[in-house]
């Protein structure tokens, strides 16, 4: 998780660059898909059964998915170069359907 976690306070680093105008808008949206991460990440840990944990860690990936559409907009916007922050946001996802996939196949 500590890698999510790094995309989290990276992500709120770099949307300092954006204009003032997406305050509200896409720097809202991107800080708060990326803190869904770790946060479904650290909920799903908790829970006890596998389906429980692979519902969060579904939802963490589908947060995933919502940061990048709101890096590659970023990009189509001239906002920055989100480029490191894709790369992390793959790590991230590789990392999760890993631990996923073992409790997958925990339970078979």
């Amino acid at each position: 998780m500590l890698i999510a976690e790094q995309l989290v306070l990276n992500i709120y680093h770099f949307r300092s660059n954006f204009p003032k105008s997406e305050m509200y808008g896409l720097t809202s949206q991107l800080r708060r898909a990326a803190v869904s991460v770790p946060a479904n990440i650290a909920e799903g840990f908790k829970k006890r059964t596998s389906p429980d944990k692979l519902r969060f860690f579904n939802i963490a990936q589908g947060s995933l998915e919502e940061c990048r559409y709101y890096l590659i907009l970023v990009k189509d916007l001239n906002y920055g170069d989100s480029t490191s922050l894709m790369s992390q946001l793959e790590e991230v996802s590789r990392l999760l359907i890993r631990y996923s996939k073992s409790i997958l196949n925990s339970n078979s």
